[in-house]
């Protein structure tokens, strides 16, 4: 039995969760979600929790248990408090700053990039070498987070490029540090 999977979902005060069918929605102080599951696994909301279980141990209805009961949560939590997602750009000369809703950066190329997240996505910069990316989607902020870095990734030389607050780059000795 999924150990995530037998947990209910609690449901905080202020939180609704409506079922049609095979999808729920979610409705928060901080937004609307919704979402559509697979119809093997059944989901029961009562008062204040969330119930998901599955009908047999076959291997699709065991790894979609534990899954089902995952984004339950995450859409409950993410109406409730947003996600972030905070990276910061390392390298002279690189920066970024806010021209509208579009995030222009300079990031060593010759020329500026403009990105324009989506509308579900806020998008700050506190300091000229920080970006911090906020919304209800767990999935969908970290995907704009990725895309960020994919635009420029941490080299393991001198450790240049966007990286994630909390990531450590590996870093490797040059050519000069075998003579």
């Amino acid at each position: 039995m999924s150990r995530i999977g037998k947990k209910p979902v609690e449901i905080p005060k202020g939180i609704s969760i409506v079922k049609e069918g095979n999808s729920l929605t979610v409705k928060g102080p901080k937004g609307e979600l919704k979402n559509s599951f697979n119809s093997a696994i059944s989901i029961e909301v009562k008062d204040d929790e969330v119930i998901v279980t599955r009908p047999n141990d076959s291997k699709e209805n065991r790894s979609l248990h534990g899954l089902t009961r995952a984004l339950i949560q995450n859409m409950v939590t993410g109406v409730n408090s947003s996600y972030s997602k905070t990276l910061d750009v390392v390298g002279v000369g690189f920066r970024v700053e806010m021209k509208g809703k579009n995030l222009l950066m300079n990031i060593g190329y010759s020329h500026p990039i403009y990105f324009m997240p989506p509308d579900e996505i806020t998008i700050e910069t506190p300091t000229q070498t920080q970006i911090v990316i906020t919304g209800i989607d767990k999935q969908l902020v970290g995907q704009v987070a990725a895309k960020l870095r994919s635009i420029r990734k941490p080299e393991p030389y001198k450790g240049k490029g966007i990286k994630y607050s909390d990531e450590q780059i590996q870093r490797k000795a040059g050519k000069t540090a075998g003579a």
